[in-house]
């Protein structure tokens, strides 16, 4: 059950998260995410902030290179895939638990 109100209806705003896929390029790749707001609600899409940081950090805000970070995101993932993307190579590990 998602927390924010939403209408498969409602204006066009929202309607991006009824979309079963949001693609993005970051990084010189193509992102594509599964998206399903019906099922697992808020977490199951890509939110704009998701997409701001990723920008950020491929504007080279943050310099990612020889570093390690842990993502503790409560979402989809974009933006520890772009920040792996953007760093050295590593291991990118995304932990999913089944819906309740």
């Amino acid at each position: 059950m998602a927390l924010v109100p939403y209408e498969e209806t409602a204006g066009v705003g929202l309607q991006r998260f009824h979309k079963p896929l949001a693609t993005f390029s970051f990084a010189n790749r193509t992102i594509q995410i599964r998206q399903d707001w019906k099922q697992l609600g808020v977490a199951a899409v890509v939110w704009d902030a998701a997409v701001v940081l990723s920008t950020y950090l491929e504007m080279g805000a943050v310099e990612l290179r020889g570093c390690s970070a842990v993502e503790l995101g409560a979402g989809t993932g974009l933006v520890g895939i772009v920040a792996a993307l953007l760093g050295e190579p590593l291991s990118f590990v995304l932990l999913l638990r089944p819906a309740a």
